[in-house]
């Protein structure tokens, strides 16, 4: 495992060394917090207790029918997420947490945010995150347990005291609760809620760290889902929210043009200022931004 943590690294710096670039100019902000809720089902988000989620996409930007990758899978669509790029181009076509199968083979957004010297965080329900965890990418990395707001607080504690540059945080309550009771289900519905109240937890420690006139949320999710599954290209598994909040951001703005799950790594590395790899198969989202 040991050498295939070395591997994964040197495969990463020299990505990065070779990459072609391009040019951005300047950050639109210092602090990126991205929130996955996973098996995030725009409709049944929609018709549960979410007043924070509600008040940010108020406040912010936002589409409900933006487009997971295929397979609709978690392990599949977060690594995506989060290197900007398909599945052909990042390899990992399994769902579970394989030792055996070693690291993600390209860079991730971590690893081009700590390129241009800033912190970065992962915190995860699920076990299977640790494909992702690419020694020298991520200042902090933790799989706490599986409930939201036991790796929000996880979470919390990194961002007061780090003050991470970028930060990543999964809820996976939904997900299980869909796959256990079903899509719609009013166990799920609870899930969301108590997601809602992480996602809380989370805006109290950006406040608490001092940054939150200096910050934006992405609020996404890695799949739908319909009765007890998900995977297929149906629209129920493949439509995710793509929310942003924060600094910069129109309010009350409907996000009208086609959203996939890989433009969060190229909106989160524009709204840094980081140069972006003409590899990326996602865009920043900028239509989303421009206000005060």
């Amino acid at each position: 495992m040991n050498f295939r943590k070395c591997f994964a690294g040197v495969i990463s710096a020299l990505f990065l060394a070779f990459v072609p670039i391009k040019s951005l100019a300047g950050p639109v902000t210092r602090h990126v917090i991205i929130v996955s809720f996973d098996g995030g089902k725009p409709t049944v988000m929609q018709q549960s207790t979410m007043p924070v989620l509600q008040k940010m996409l108020k406040d912010g930007a936002g589409t409900w029918e933006a487009f997971t990758v295929v397979p609709s899978i978690t392990l599949v669509s977060h690594t995506s997420m989060l290197t900007g790029v398909e599945p052909d181009k990042h390899l990992i076509d399994w769902n579970e947490w394989k030792p055996e199968k070693g690291l993600v083979q390209v860079p991730t957004v971590f690893a081009y945010a700590k390129s241009a010297g800033f912190t970065t965080g992962l915190f995860a329900g699920k076990e299977k995150f640790k494909h992702l965890n690419v020694p020298g990418t991520l200042d902090g990395f933790a799989v706490p347990e599986y409930a939201a707001k036991a790796v929000a607080k996880e979470a919390a504690t990194f961002i007061v005291e780090k003050k991470p540059n970028l930060c990543f945080v999964h809820f996976a309550d939904s997900d299980g609760a869909g796959h256990s009771h079903g899509w719609g289900s009013p166990e799920q519905v609870q899930a969301f809620a108590d997601e809602d109240e992480a996602l809380s937890i989370l805006k109290d420690a950006v406040t608490r760290a001092g940054f939150a006139d200096d910050c934006v949320f992405i609020l996404t999710a890695d799949h739908g889902g319909h009765d007890k599954t998900h995977g297929s290209t149906q629209l129920v598994d493949m439509h995710i929210p793509w929310i942003v909040s924060g600094k910069g951001v129109k309010p009350g703005f409907h996000i009208s043009q086609r959203v996939s799950t890989c433009d969060t790594t190229a909106t989160a590395l524009w709204l840094l200022g980081v140069r972006l790899p003409n590899s990326l198969d996602g865009k920043p989202v900028k239509s989303a931004f421009g206000g005060k």
